[in-house]
């Protein structure tokens, strides 16, 4: 039994298939990023979960792509704690753009790939190796266009008092916004990235307003200049993209990237589909 899972900051997508690449399971998880998580709350999310807990034992192949995992440490650490949780299995565990690579190159074609969801990622795919120039520092220092940076603008032009009044008062109608919660959920929760990723969905809806085309537009432009803008060759190659941001934004994403001269390639909400096939060619 293969396991193949796709890990964001908020939620990890898992999917068991046999040899022939047929189904067994599929459920969905929390989000286990390293970045965020230690070893106990790792395990309290595998252990929620009957699919992966019930069947850790005749696991033989663990395929973990996640958030967070972009450092040597963090997969290393993700890496001890999956080979004890699944003691007959062979693990692997690389950073989520693997996933996203995999899923919107299927021939192994050159591409600049991006994810844009709860976090964002770039890399230059030469058909054969992942470059990246550039390492994350992750939700607070990085970023840039990713439904985490969206839910802060949010909030601070809800703060602020530049969000316009209707959208202000709708805000408050969708979300708990007394400032105690929203430090409670920044300063003592875990996954505050996740948190501020759920304001995201607010501005999808009303994606058509002023204030939120703004945000979304100079969120966009930041990811072309400060990460597709990295690799040289960003008007030759198509750019691919990853996730739910990009996935219900893909019109405006088009015309930021048409006025730079860059092709728009694959958009897909979630790669797990794509994996599936990967692995099972790839065996």
């Amino acid at each position: 039994m293969k396991l193949l899972v796709d890990s964001g900051s908020t939620k990890a997508d898992w999917i068991s298939i046999d040899d022939n690449g047929k189904v067994l399971f599929t459920t969905q998880s929390l989000g286990l990023n390293p970045e965020v998580l230690g070893k106990d709350q790792v395990i309290a999310r595998l252990d929620d979960k009957f699919d992966i807990s019930h069947n850790r034992k005749s696991v033989t192949h663990l395929y973990f792509y996640g958030a967070g995992c972009g450092t040597d440490r963090m997969k290393n650490f993700l890496t001890g704690v999956f080979k004890e949780y699944f003691p007959s299995a062979a693990v692997t565990v690389q950073e989520d753009t693997y996933a996203a690579v995999y899923a919107t190159t299927p021939r192994g074609e050159a591409a600049i790939v991006s994810i844009l969801g709860t976090g964002s990622n770039c890399s230059f795919f030469d058909g054969l190796v992942l470059h990246q120039k550039v390492q994350s520092l992750g939700y607070i220092c990085m970023d840039d266009c990713s439904g985490n940076q969206f839910g802060r603008q949010l909030i601070r032009g809800y703060y602020f008092g530049k969000m316009p009044e209707k959208l202000a008062k709708e805000f408050e109608k969708r979300y708990n916004v007394d400032a105690d919660h929203i430090k409670h959920n920044l300063y003592k929760e875990p996954n505050p990235n996740a948190y501020l990723a759920t304001f995201a969905k607010f501005l999808i809806e009303f994606k058509d307003e002023p204030f939120c085309q703004q945000i979304i537009f100079a969120g966009m432009e930041d990811f072309v200049d400060n990460y597709i803008k990295q690799y040289d060759n960003h008007k030759e190659v198509p750019v691919h993209f990853i996730g739910s941001i990009a996935f219900y934004l893909r019109d405006e994403l088009k015309t930021v990237l048409d006025k730079h001269g860059i092709s728009l390639g694959n958009v897909l909400r979630r790669p797990i589909d794509g994996l599936i096939a990967y692995h099972s060619i790839n065996k």
